[in-house]
């Protein structure tokens, strides 16, 4: 990439980062941007196909190091989050960065009559998925003295929202809970060893949306690619002070 086209500040060399949902269209846009800014990405998704075809991406835009692994949090068992963190320390050494992506709908139905199977499958994708993974990669993270745990939240904790709404609100009480435990685990320096972050980038124009809101016309919602700046700073702890961020992105953005 030319010096001409490098993308603005921050630069993420040496840090390495996973991306949950890395192919969907906020984890696409993030995974590019971090890649783009000298980071090692790990992209993380259900399905080895689109992965192959992201890290392709990647490669062409002259990412200096990137890793796949598929795995599905729908049915991963705390032994698989174990061995996943085995994984990365074995292959990259270390892991600055866990930003969690990965989400599933669910059924917009009225809570009494909520059909239970998409009600575990979309439990499992927004809430126990991301807290086993969290739990797995959290001495990695502490042990990079620079660690961050980026949360994408989400409100719809209303009528008809279903275990999509209850599971975001979960994440977002864990991710609080999380950050407080965490802030005052300071390193040499007196930062907190791993900062955890909570962001609603508000609507975007993802496969997930449309799904959501099948008659919304795409150009009444901003790309994700708009919203990856909110994020980035977040991801290059910028500050290395700031922690236990909730960050809400407007509409217009």
């Amino acid at each position: 990439m030319s010096a001409d086209t490098a993308p603005t500040e921050p630069r993420l060399d040496q840090r390495v980062v996973l991306i949950t949902g890395a192919y969907g269209g906020l984890g696409r846009a993030l995974s590019l941007a971090c890649a783009q800014r000298g980071a090692t990405v790990v992209l993380l998704g259900r399905s080895m196909p689109h992965l192959e075809r992201l890290y392709d991406e990647l490669e062409e835009a002259g990412a200096p190091q990137t890793g796949i692994i598929p795995l599905d949090l729908e049915g991963a068992a705390p032994k698989d989050y174990a061995a996943l963190a085995t994984m990365i320390e074995e292959e990259f050494g270390q892991l600055h960065a866990l930003v969690h992506c990965a989400a599933a709908l669910g059924t917009p139905m009225p809570l009494s009559s909520y059909d239970m199977s998409h009600w575990t499958k979309a439990m499992a994708t927004n809430l126990h998925g991301p807290v086993l993974l969290t739990q797995a990669m959290l001495p990695l993270l502490e042990a990079s003295d620079a660690g961050s745990v980026v949360f994408t939240l989400d409100d719809h904790d209303t009528a008809y929202w279903g275990a999509y709404g209850v599971s975001k609100a979960a994440i977002r009480s864990f991710a609080t809970i999380l950050a407080d435990e965490t802030e005052n685990r300071l390193n040499a320096d007196g930062y907190p060893r791993v900062a955890v972050h909570r962001i609603n980038p508000g609507p975007m124009r993802t496969p997930l949306r449309t799904r959501a809101f099948p008659g919304e016309l795409p150009t009444e919602v901003p790309l994700p690619e708009t919203r990856v700046d909110h994020f980035l700073p977040l991801i290059a702890r910028t500050d290395r002070q700031l922690t236990a961020t909730d960050v809400r992105v407007e509409r217009d953005a």
